[in-house]
């Protein structure tokens, strides 16, 4: 069976969470502490699963690791209805997957965590920077979905999966979703597809 290393506070492990679950993949969930003292994501244990220390990090049936949340929802995606088989559409799906990682992830999902560990203060010089470039990645989205009801090919996808992650929680960043119509329509619209999971369950 497949074993997913994961923190239920993470977005990044949730994409794999409800991806495996969506396309109903069983697999084994191990939980390991990413802060604090035991820092259980930079043992030498961990770390020949994942030099990167990170998760989430999958040990697929053969044995063999894959890390990179986005790298692993492509994997388990091939064949499936959650990946198209068009080539601009596929390469489209890469497009918003890198936006996630690059204009959105780092913005977003940092502010949040800063919030839910507490890290605020330590990191307050950084603070307005993200916050404002966490609203330019809503904003690139808010246009975007404005005319569509998905980000790809009118069809919910991996790349919405990607977005959702941690837009769906970005409030627990302390970012305002109310000039943001089309993005909180399209949540929603996530939040309906069959076999969805909450953050928060394993």
């Amino acid at each position: 069976m497949i074993r997913l290393y994961d923190n239920l506070v993470s977005g990044n492990g949730y994409k794999v969470r409800l991806l495996l679950t969506q396309l109903g993949i069983p697999f084994e969930l191990v939980q390991l502490e990413i802060v604090g003292p035991k820092r259980e994501t930079r043992t030498p244990e961990f770390l020949a699963r994942n030099p990167n220390g990170r998760i989430p990090c999958v040990r697929l049936e053969d044995g063999k690791h894959l890390w990179e949340s986005n790298a692993i929802q492509w994997y388990f995606a091939e064949g499936s209805p959650l990946l198209p088989v068009d080539r601009l559409a596929r390469a489209q799906v890469l497009q918003w997957m890198f936006f996630e990682q690059y204009s959105h992830e780092p913005y977003i999902a940092v502010v949040r965590a800063w919030h839910h560990f507490g890290l605020v203060e330590q990191n307050r010089a950084q603070l307005a920077d993200r916050v404002e470039r966490g609203y330019a990645a809503l904003g690139v989205m808010e246009s975007h979905l404005s005319s569509r009801r998905f980000f790809v090919a009118e069809r919910y996808s991996i790349a919405d999966i990607a977005l959702y992650a941690y837009t769906h929680v970005a409030d627990e960043g302390k970012f305002d979703l109310a000039a943001y119509p089309a993005v909180r329509a399209w949540l929603e619209r996530v939040r309906a597809q069959p076999k969805h999971i909450p953050i928060t369950q394993a």
